[in-house]
Parts: C-alpha cells; structure tokens; sequence
C-alpha cells in the first residue's frame, strides 16, 4: 500500500513538472511511455518512420494538454488515446483517396482461414503496415481499439458501409498476406 501511495505521489509530482514545461520532467515521461506509445503508433503507421513521426506529434499533444490529465485515471490510457488520435490526424493529413464502397466487396474473399496462427508477431504488424493508409487505421480502430463502425465512419468522414468495407478488405488482403508468406501480395 505504501509503495502503491509513493507511485502515485512521484507520478502526480512527475505530471505537475510536464505541466511547468520543465524538462526533465518531459524527457522523464517520454522515456517511461515510449516503448508501449511506440507500438500504438506502429500499428497505424506505414514504416517505423511514420510511426515516430506520429508518436512524436502524440508526445506534444501530451506536453500541450497535460495540465487538462484529470489525476486518478490511467496516465497510460490518457496518452494511449492522444497516440490513437495523432494516429488518425495523421491518416487524415495523408489521406489521397476514398476507397470503394460496401457493394465492391462482395465477390472478395479467402480460402486461407489460419494463416494467422502460424505467425510471428512481427510478421502480423509488417503486414498490417503493408495495408493502405486507410484499410490500416480502420482494422486498428476496430479490431485493436474496439470502436464500432458508427465511430469509426465519424472519426474518418466515412460511411458506416465504407468503414465495414474496408475492414472486410483489410481483413482478406492480411489473410492473403500471411497465407502466402507475403509473397504476391
């Protein structure tokens, strides 16, 4: 109980020097949340590249708002969801093109359904990172984050039709992946 107490006093003591803008304080929380905010970023991005530029962008928005961190709430949650937010501005400002919509889907489909289980984890997020920009952030909203299609078509300007589509494809073209070991795909 006691070591639980001291927590979170270091961390609120931590969070009210972020809010000072001292530095060490900054670097401190970087350092501590990097490796988890690092693999929510990868899961949205293309290549590691993007993905530090995105958690980057992320780490200001935490820097800039956490003065706004309501204290008793996770502050791993808090910024988990700034990371998925800074995933989705991102998707946005790359964004070139709408995909089709529900009705282009129907002939689509897999005749592998375990490629999944014979794989590595690294292997399941380089393809992820393969999938367009926009198939990539859809499967990740929902089938990572849990958000409902509803969300999904809001946060994106989409359909709900549209973001169900993309899921669906995404989906297939992951299975299509793995089955062939990345190969024609």
């Amino acid at each position: 109980m006691e070591v639980a107490l001291k927590l979170r006093k270091e961390e609120q003591t931590l969070i009210e020097a972020c809010a000072k803008q001292e530095r060490w304080a900054q670097q401190k929380l970087y350092e501590t949340y990097y490796p988890a905010m690092i693999g929510v970023c990868m899961r949205y991005a293309g290549n590691a590249d993007d993905a530090r530029d995105i958690l980057h962008e992320g780490f200001i928005k935490v820097f800039r708002n956490i003065a706004k961190y309501k204290a008793g709430t996770s502050l791993k949650a808090w910024i988990h969801r700034i990371m998925v937010n800074a995933s989705i501005d991102y998707y946005r400002k790359q964004q070139r093109r709408r995909t089709e919509d529900i009705e282009e889907a129907y002939g689509v489909s897999s005749r592998e359904t375990d490629a999944v289980s014979r794989c590595s984890e690294q292997e399941i997020l380089a393809a992820v990172q393969r999938l367009s920009p926009v198939y990539r952030t859809v499967f990740n909203l929902y089938a990572i984050e849990g958000y409902p299609h509803k969300d999904i078509a809001k946060m994106l300007g989409i359909t709900e039709s549209t973001s169900r589509s993309n899921l669906l494809k995404a989906r297939v073209k992951l299975q299509n992946m793995l089955a062939k070991g990345f190969r024609d795909s």
